[in-house]
């Protein structure tokens, strides 16, 4: 994963919200994880402090603070919609929320009862999502835009991964996205959905998390999650009928997309399992369908 370029901790936490939400500042401060954007950490029964660990992911932030609450009223699933804003303090130099916190766990670490039923569930989400993006829509530099932007890292990724994958196959798909014709208006993403950001609960998906990565853009960004979820071809089929998938193009730049992401996880989850995971699951998944 990449390093986090600041110390983030509990007592850091609880001196952002001494010095700027003192109402929450009795609450229980701890720890509860942390991936590629954000450290994470839970704020009594209810609600969670989300703090970026990089510089870059701390620029999109103040997107996910104004969008975020505009969007999640016509959305399917619940989202972590910010509840609070924080500002640099305590020695921390960036933007960070407080949000909304759901019981459950997360879809990387626990199975769903019914894989059709969640393809069904996520892809009326992404319906319900990608409606037409506003000309002042963030713009997300790693997504939403051309595939051909990701054409060097892919191609990079594969040399690092060397013998272990099926590189000739993996540049046919790629080639293949490369080709499909884009010509949509943008539309709202989430950007990153993938297991780690879905949250189950009693077998059923009921929340998104993560919007760090919103932007209007290509939403074969989020189609791409019909690879990256499931790796059954009827749960796929399932997944596109609910998020009306008309464009066979669309159709096939989102398995473009899911095979970057599947290749960036296994070039970079050496310390993180979990995403190491989803990235063997995505690419097993591509691989297949092809």
């Amino acid at each position: 994963m990449p390093a986090a370029e600041v110390d983030i901790s509990e007592d850091l936490v609880r001196c952002l919200l001494a010095e700027q939400h003192a109402d929450l500042a009795d609450r229980e401060v701890r720890f509860e994880s942390e991936g590629w954007d954000c450290a994470i950490f839970r704020l009594g029964d209810d609600l969670a402090v989300r703090l970026p660990r990089r510089a870059i992911n701390a620029a999109l932030m103040p997107d996910e603070l104004r969008w975020l609450p505009q969007l999640a009223p016509q959305l399917t699933l619940a989202v972590n919609t910010p509840v609070r804003a924080g500002a640099p303090g305590c020695g921390y130099p960036w933007p960070w929320a407080v949000t909304a916190w759901f019981d459950g766990s997360s879809w990387a670490d626990a199975p769903v009862d019914d894989p059709r039923l969640a393809a069904e569930t996520l892809g009326e989400f992404v319906r319900s999502l990608a409606t037409p993006a506003p000309d002042d829509a963030p713009t997300n530099p790693y997504r939403g835009g051309p595939l051909s932007d990701r054409d060097q890292a892919v191609r990079e990724r594969l040399q690092q991964l060397g013998a272990s994958i099926d590189a000739a196959t993996v540049l046919d798909i790629w080639s293949d996205a490369l080709g499909a014709p884009k010509n949509a208006p943008r539309r709202w993403l989430h950007g990153d959905l993938h297991p780690a950001n879905v949250i189950v609960r009693h077998g059923r998906l009921v929340a998104v998390i993560d919007w760090v990565d919103m932007c209007g853009g290509d939403w074969a960004y989020d189609l791409a999650a019909a690879w990256i979820c499931f790796d059954d071809p009827a749960a796929r089929a399932a997944f596109k009928l609910a998020a009306g998938v008309q464009d066979d193009a669309a159709w096939r730049r989102a398995r473009g997309c899911a095979l970057s992401h599947g290749i960036a996880c296994l070039a970079n989850s050496a310390d993180n399992p979990r995403m190491r995971a989803v990235g063997e699951a995505t690419l097993a998944a591509v691989l297949a369908d092809a």
